[in-house]
């Protein structure tokens, strides 16, 4: 498209207001989409706030809002003098061979780039001799069966696995309150076309995991940060669609919510009717050992829903999660579900059911071995970047590390070129906030690590903390 040219743009908008909500969301949600799909490519003109708002008809201020939330999310540029932009993406492009322009949210899973330590998505990419194990058993159970394996629900015998998992964390739980979902993204994308209207206020916590910010947003919801440790009545009297926690072993920070102010957030949630989503995929990484009950044990109201999946403690290509939420929730959303897939693959399913009965014997080589790369990586960085801060943390994959100059928008370009890809804060905040943060796993071996910090010392030496346009960014998981 010819950034000079409106009536392109206009066309391309389409009936973007057709949807419900405030003006100003659904813009920014059309033009987020046509931004992610590369139809508007990275560096084009877009049109003066007055310019636009006058062809749409709209007040100047909603075109004023629209920019102004893209560029939080680091997908324009506003410079004064030179106009709107859309962020520059420094990543390879992906076109691919229909035409169709692949989302620049995906490249780094779908296009890694040769030569560099991926510290951008962290799950684990060593999946343990139990799972190999439990699909060879799970292909024998298959012997025999006369089934169609659509089950929008899922399998029975993972439904039940889960709920009795949460029984021995002393949550009452049946199988009709299981829902079976392709990984924990399936099940928060699910919720928010559930429970989110466009324009809705939806709560989370700030630094806090990017996919769940990405689905809230695509849902035109508006995303706003509060403190959830201790959560505030003013907030809950606001009566948001829903408020996103991740209070154990969290992304980014690996850090592990009090039992008073789980109690506290719980309570709220039942006083003023407001649907909470306890998000515990690294739930079973706590380094202590002891993993601490979920938000659902703190109350016995239906309000509280808790997502988890193996991806983290097991392996992220097994997509496999699921949502704990009441019977008539659950039953809603498996009709949900079965407009969109028919439901999830049913080997591994049934490979699922069996891992659920292992899990602590997973769950014990597991955690052993990223704690020793957690204090190797923190040893690393003490010596090698003494200026960074950071908080060790208490479970999960990553620590949040605080660069002491410029912002890590800028740095990851930097760190990118000496062969280390870091996600920059921006990311983890529903209003672009914590650009002088990164997030850092330590999945890798030992060695690896070190080479990572290596990487990133040399870039630091060569980083001048000067500002540059903020990249458009890769997914982060």
């Amino acid at each position: 498209m010819n950034g000079a040219n409106l009536d392109d743009l206009v066309d391309l908008l389409g009936r973007w207001a057709s949807g419900r909500g405030p003006l100003y969301l659904l813009l920014t949600g059309r033009l987020r989409a046509l931004i992610d799909d590369g139809v508007l490519p990275p560096g084009e003109q877009l049109p003066p706030d007055r310019v636009l708002a006058r062809r749409l008809a709209v007040g100047r201020g909603t075109v004023v809002a629209a920019y102004d939330l893209l560029q939080q999310e680091g997908r324009v540029v506003r410079r004064q003098g030179s106009g709107t932009r859309v962020a520059a993406c420094d990543l390879p492009s992906t076109r691919a061979t229909d035409s169709v322009v692949a989302n620049p949210l995906l490249l780094h899973i779908l296009h890694p780039p040769d030569g560099v330590q991926l510290l951008t998505c962290a799950a684990p990419d060593d999946p343990p001799p139990e799972l190999i194990e439990a699909y060879q058993e799970a292909a024998g159970r298959l012997a025999g069966v006369r089934d169609l394996g659509y089950q929008p629900a899922g399998n029975p015998a993972l439904r039940e696995a889960v709920a009795a998992y949460y029984r021995e964390r002393g949550v009452p739980t049946t199988a009709g309150e299981i829902l079976v979902t392709n990984g924990a993204q399936q099940a928060l994308t699910l919720l928010a076309g559930l429970l989110v209207s466009p324009g809705d206020t939806v709560l989370t916590g700030s630094p806090t995991y990017p996919g769940a910010l990405e689905v809230f947003r695509h849902a035109a919801a508006a995303v706003r940060p509060v403190t959830l440790a201790p959560v505030s009545a003013e907030a809950m009297r606001e009566r948001p669609a829903l408020v996103y926690a991740v209070p154990t072993a969290s992304n980014p920070a690996g850090s592990i919510m009090e039992s008073a102010d789980r109690r506290r957030l719980a309570g709220l949630a039942a006083d003023y009717d407001v649907p909470v989503i306890d998000d515990e995929v690294c739930a079973e990484l706590c380094f202590s050992g002891e993993i601490p009950p979920p938000l659902a044990a703190y109350g016995s109201g239906e309000q509280v829903i808790t997502i988890a999946s193996l991806s983290k403690l097991v392996w992220g290509g097994l997509r496999v999660g699921w949502i704990r939420g009441s019977a008539p929730l659950v039953s809603r959303l498996a009709r949900l579900r079965a407009v969109h897939d028919l439901g999830g693959e049913v080997l591994g399913q049934l490979a699922a059911a069996t891992l659920m009965g292992r899990l602590a014997e997973i769950r014990r080589a597991r955690v052993r071995t990223l704690r020793a790369r957690h204090d190797h990586l923190c040893a690393e960085l003490r010596e090698h970047l003494p200026s960074w801060e950071f908080e060790p943390a208490r479970g999960g994959q990553t620590i949040w590390v605080r660069l002491p100059r410029g912002e890590a928008d800028s740095f990851a370009q930097v760190a990118l070129r000496h062969g280390v890809a870091v996600p920059p804060g921006r990311s983890f905040d529903p209003l672009g906030g914590h650009a002088e943060y990164t997030r850092l796993h330590f999945l890798f071996p030992e060695e690896e690590l070190s080479r990572a910090v290596a990487g990133l010392a040399r870039a630091w030496r060569s980083y001048d903390g000067a500002h540059e346009p903020a990249a458009r960014h890769t997914l982060i998981v």
